[in-house]
């Protein structure tokens, strides 16, 4: 595998270290699970990001499943909120 460097891929993974920690330093905050929960998010996209800049192809097995990972922890932590069943760390 050799690197790839995409400007696009590169912003993304500058822009998901970025979300990682304002959500981590919210959820300090506040006990809001779901700053977390998008932290989490983020994180996964994260390393799709970091798989594909060292050369993996965004069609590989793995960075799908990462993504549909991402995507499934942000469904449930909008789900959870939008039930009024707030996800909260008391």
């Amino acid at each position: 595998m050799m690197p790839v460097l995409d400007p696009v891929t590169i912003l993304n993974l500058i822009f998901c270290i970025i979300i990682i920690g304002l959500g981590y330093w919210e959820y300090h905050k506040n006990n809001s699970l779901i700053s977390l929960f998008i932290a989490i998010t983020f994180g996964l996209f994260g390393i799709a990001h970091s798989a594909i800049i060292l050369g993996m192809k965004s069609s590989d097995l793995f960075i799908m499943v990462i993504r549909s990972v991402a995507y499934l922890v942000i469904i449930y932590a909008l789900y959870k909120t939008a039930t009024n069943n707030e996800i909260r760390n008391e």
